[in-house]
């Protein structure tokens, strides 16, 4: 494919089958029924080295004695053999009657066509065409005498029975004499059935005509032998002698357990076949896709051609025989189209399920927005699964596909309840993003037990993980058993240089100290500037901006602030006159989202074009100005690192202030991410870095940008064996595994197993496993059945406890399993329930209280603003009043008190007065801390809420809070109030957006999904008519699966029960 055009190929429209060869045709039959027959398989013939069970030989057969006796049927009709005799005697000419060749052929066909009412087998009916016929039938028991003796030595035929391999080699003599005699002026044509109730196939013998010397010249018709009643053979006889031969044969015996086993492996290698190839149906030509796919790709993304990477790899022989694979190209290469276009091809074309796994809750909301559109116009559903969004396990649908849209925590547990419930092989394929993930930290160590469950408990669902910065792919591939493909494409030309002082130097590793002089910066700095941005931060973003955008990656969130208000302090006054209005517009949005507040940064730098962009902003805030950036409105955005792994916004230039993130060096992972956002496909030439580093770290530097990128490694091991401690507590209560050894199997196919360096020193995988099983028990989550407890004596011998079930099926960090349950059961015996103050310190997260530093001022007022029934909440979870007031007062405390309890309820007030207020901003100031922390601790409290719920449900003591921490849940989720949730469960749509909605009329799912997207552009102020469409498409795909499953409901309530007594 040249010039970038879209290649036009089916993917697999009429898959080309293998054409089965002859030794091949019944077992390739009986491979496609095999789900369902029972037909035992065939029989093996062994080598010479195994041993078989012995059978005496019956005594040699006579050839003389007739061993049908009487009854000459062998197909159940009794007067087959008597009809062959009568119409052979019928087509026999007397002695004296000469007919010349021309004539007696289509006499022949005539009786033949005569027969054809009262003859069901008339296709076996034989063609005599020459006088010597019977001779060679009389032959044929020598031919098949010595077949049998070949087949031997033939280890091709050894799946058939004995009886179909004497009639096979017969055929195979007769086509090999055919194509060896072409220009055979006589033809004899026996046409001799298979005489299978199953299979009636006509079989064409044609054998050169062996002259002798007494015989009549070719073309005349010897009377002498058609009359000769000792040259003539019956036909009845010849068929009695083929049958005889055949049940003469020989059957090869094996014992039963090897024909079992046999049977097993054909039927999975059936069943391999059938998925991999059979099941994919062409229903277009883009890529096996309907045309309707690259309509919506130009109209939604205005993508018309394909790279010639993506066709590549779309063409791949891996990709058609359904094997893993993981692909790796440059940030901005077109990776995630190729996935779209796989998951396109499992929905449509082979009807299986999809799982997404993406790295961010962000990521994931924008691409259920984008890919809800797809699904309203090819008939798919598209379900997200982040935070406490998503059911568990997922609705089982019976009309449409579905693609599971997921963060990866949220992707391990719907796994979990997928293998759970049996249906793990309704999933087809796992696309995972950012794959290298998978070597970094906690959530690392989940995307790898989630792939090595998919993996072990799945052999049909197809794994295809991509990323920018892959290093150590050979263990991936291992693990994965994954094919490779890489190209190192990318549709903008990207530039790389380093800026040491005055000096700009470009990246390049063929020259003898890395760096080549590209040029000096001369800016006319006064005293006065130079002291303020010696790093010509300034100089180097006015070089690109108004025209172009610019992104400057700071190492810390304050720095970002800094800069940005350094930057505009400096900038001319022309910047604030380019689209002020629209400058004007973002302002006055982003102070309706704080109820009046707006931060002062924001305030001065906006005028000019440039924010900045960190975890400090709330989601609202943060959404607003990334859409003000990809439309052009601002210019500049001061970032951290977290960016480059988030949504895509590109840049022209990319500026790195510095060499670290936070107080660390950077990583060369880190650094490809960040400088990959450098170049806009299809608006730029070109895209460039600059990495600014002090002449002190020129070294490192050096070592940085030339440095291959960092391999991936299992995190299984890291925090005191977390990791592996929740796998294996999930196997034994997935019933993955049941015994050590079980457990040990499933272990050898994790990343950790193919990395054994990383296992502690002296100790294998297997001492590791049996001190993590040993660990479980010890704490209560695994016990032993004791001998007794079996039913048989080889039951397997693990088996999970009812804590470690809850603990498992909510996702609850082991750290913290008995404290939450102690947690819980303490609670009972005092629930305060005349607000949700105790509720929310029960799903307050644990791994917070570590962030939480309490103003014990602020701490002591909050708690005097609480009801007197509150306040008996901080008595309960064991925080006296009067710990609080010394604290605030500086006085000494003698009492312990737990440091835990107190720092969750600190920030369990913060939740409290977040769901009274709803106003992020305003919580923020109450407690004097950054609406960016007031937001994690408010997504992070939705999650861990809707853990505690999984956990409760598995524990029947816990069944008071199953129904409270539901709503619980729901209200953490979206903490707004009652009437805009239905608005929020809308992709895209947040708490800004959804008052605008819902002060224009639109108050229900229903009207956003009837909504006209012009009409919405034209009401809702300052809004694209991209957000419109996918906010549209959205609602109806929310409207659609909540019918679908309603439907599905109705349908299984009407549904007859297969065991009426």
């Amino acid at each position: 494919m040249e010039g970038g055009g879209v290649a036009v190929k089916r993917a697999g429209g009429k898959r080309r089958r293998r054409r089965p060869s002859r030794r091949s045709g019944r077992a390739a039959s009986g491979g496609r029924d095999r789900t369902c027959s029972r037909s035992p398989p065939p029989r093996k013939k062994p080598g010479s080295g195994e041993a078989l069970e012995q059978q005496e030989e019956d005594p040699e057969y006579n050839g003389s004695e007739d061993m049908f006796g009487n009854d000459d049927s062998f197909s159940g009709d009794s007067s087959l053999l008597a009809r062959v005799e009568a119409i052979e005697q019928r087509c026999a000419p007397s002695p004296d009657f000469v007919l010349d060749s021309e004539s007696l052929e289509s006499r022949t066909a005539v009786q033949l066509q005569s027969s054809e009412q009262t003859l069901p087998f008339a296709e076996s009916i034989p063609c005599l065409r020459s006088g010597t016929e019977y001779d060679r039938l009389s032959s044929i028991k020598e031919h098949q005498e010595s077949s049998l003796k070949a087949q031997d030595d033939d280890g091709d035929l050894e799946d058939l029975p004995s009886s179909q391999l004497l009639f096979l080699k017969q055929s195979d003599e007769c086509f090999a004499g055919l194509s060896a005699t072409a220009d055979v002026q006589q033809r004899d044509c026996h046409m001799n059935g298979c005489l299978d109730k199953t299979s009636h196939q006509s079989f064409c013998h044609e054998t050169e005509h062996n002259k002798k010397d007494n015989e009549p010249p070719t073309g005349e018709l010897s009377t002498v032998a058609l009359a000769d009643p000792n040259r003539r053979k019956s036909l009845k006889d010849f068929l009695k002698s083929a049958m005889t031969g055949n049940a003469r044969a020989p059957a090869l015996l094996v014992s039963k357990s090897r024909e079992l086993k046999e049977a097993v492996v054909a039927e999975e290698t059936g069943l391999a076949e059938e998925t991999a190839g059979a099941s994919f149906v062409d229903i277009g030509p883009f890529y096996g896709l309907p045309t309707k796919v690259k309509e919506l790709l130009v109209k939604c993304r205005g993508i018309e051609n394909l790279y010639d990477w993506q066709h590549d790899c779309l063409t791949l022989e891996s990709l058609k025989q359904r094997k893993n694979l993981i692909y790796s190209l440059p940030t901005s290469g077109g990776k995630t189209l190729v996935a779209e276009i796989l998951i396109l091809q499992e929905l449509l074309c082979r009807q299986m399920d999809v799982l997404m796994i993406l790295p961010y809750v962000a990521i994931v909301q924008e691409k259920v927005g984008n890919l809800s559109s797809f699904g309203m116009e090819l008939g798919f559903l598209v379900e997200e699964y982040a935070g406490s969004k998503g059911k568990i396990p997922p609705v089982k649908r019976r009309l449409k596909k579905s693609l599971y849209v997921s963060t990866i925590e949220k992707g391990h547990s719907l796994v979990n309840s997928l293998i759970e419930t049996g249906r793990i092989s309704d999933l087809g394929l796992v696309v995972v993003d950012e794959l290298h993930m998978i070597g970094e930290g906690s959530r690392g160590a989940i995307l790898e037990m989630t792939l090595a469950k998919i993996t072990y408990a799945s052999k049909t669902t197809q794994i295809i993980g991509m990323s920018a910065t892959l290093s150590n792919v050979e263990d991936l591939q291992h693990f994965l058993t994954a094919e490779y493909y890489t190209s190192n494409f990318r549709p903008v030309e990207l530039k790389e240089y380093v800026k040491i002082q005055d000096s700009i130097y470009e990246v390049d590793s063929t020259a003898e100290n890395g760096f080549t002089f590209s040029r000096l910066l001369d800016y006319k700095y006064s005293s006065n500037l130079q002291k303020i941005d010696p790093d010509h931060l300034i100089a180097l973003a006015t070089e690109v901006i108004p025209k172009y955008s610019c992104l400057i990656f700071c190492p810390t969130k304050k720095n970002c602030e800094n800069v940005a208000e350094t930057i505009c302090k400096y900038l001319k006054r022309e910047y604030k006159t380019l689209r002020e209005r629209e400058k004007r517009d973002l302002i006055e949005d982003l102070t309706n989202i704080c109820n009046g507040r707006l931060c002062p940064v924001l305030k001065r730098t906006i005028p000019y074009g440039v924010a900045y962009h960190h975890s400090g902003l709330t989601n609202d805030e943060r959404k607003q100005i990334e859409e003000a950036y990809s439309s052009g409105i601002l210019c500049l955005l001061t970032c951290t690192s977290t960016l480059a792994a988030g949504v895509n916004l590109p840049a022209r230039r990319v500026i790195l202030r510095a060499p670290y993130v936070a107080t660390e060096f950077m990583k060369k992972n880190q650094y490809k991410q960040m400088i990959g956002r450098a170049g806009r496909a299809g608006i730029d030439s070109a895209g460039e870095s600059i990495l600014i580093a002090q002449a002190k770290d020129k070294q490192l530097v050096r070592n940085l940008v030339h440095s291959p990128l960092e391999s991936c490694y299992s995190h299984l091991l890291l925090e005191s064996n977390r990791g592996i401690r929740s796998l294996i507590l999930s196997l034994v209560g997935l019933k993955i595994a049941a015994s050590p050894a079980e457990v040990h199997r499933f272990m050898c196919s994790t990343l950790l197993s193919v990395q054994s360096q990383l296992l502690p020193k002296g100790k294998s995988l297997w001492d590791v496993t049996v001190e993590v099983l040993q660990w479980l028990k010890q704490n209560g989550l695994l016990k032993e059945r004791t001998k007794c407890e079996r039913e048989h004596p080889s039951q397997d011998d693990l088996e999970i406890t009812h804590l470690g079930q809850a603990t498992y099926k909510g996702s609850v960090d082991l750290a913290y399993c008995d404290t939450l349950y102690a947690d819980l059961k303490k609670g009972l015996e005092g629930l305060i329930l005349e607000s949700c103050l105790h509720l929310l310190y029960l799903t307050t997260p644990y791994d917070m209280v570590s962030q939480c530093n309490p103003d014990w001022m602020i701490y002591f007022k909050q708690f005097n603003q609480l009801t007197p029934v509150e306040q008996q909440v901080a008595a309960a979870v064991g925080v006296p009043e009067s710990f609080i007031a010394k604290k605030a007062s500086g006085q000494a405390i003698r009492k312990d008190v737990d440091s835990g309890a107190v720092g969750r309820l600190y920030l369990c007030f913060v939740l409290h007065a977040l769901l009274k207020e709803t106003n992020i901003w305003g919580v923020a100031e109450k407690f004097n801390t950054s609406r960016g922390f007031v937001q994690t601790l408010l997504n992070s409290a939705a999650a861990f809420s809707s853990s505690v719920l999984h956990f409760c449900e598995e524990l029947e003591e816990f069944w008071v809070y199953k129904a409270l921490f539901t709503e619980l849940s729901k209200k953490l989720t979206y903490c707004v109030k009652a009437e805009l949730i239905p608005l929020m469960e809308v992709a895209g749509v947040l708490e800004a957006r959804a008052k605008q909605l819902y002060n224009a009329g639109y108050k229900t799912l229903a009207h956003l999904a009837n909504a006209n997207p012009e009409a919405l552009v034209k009401t809702i102020g300052h809004m694209s008519r991209r957000q419109a469409r996918q906010i549209v498409s959205s609602a109806k795909m929310q409207l659609a699966e909540k019918a679908e499953s309603l439907q599905e409901e109705a349908e299984a309530l009407l549904q007859i029960p297969a065991d009426i007594p």
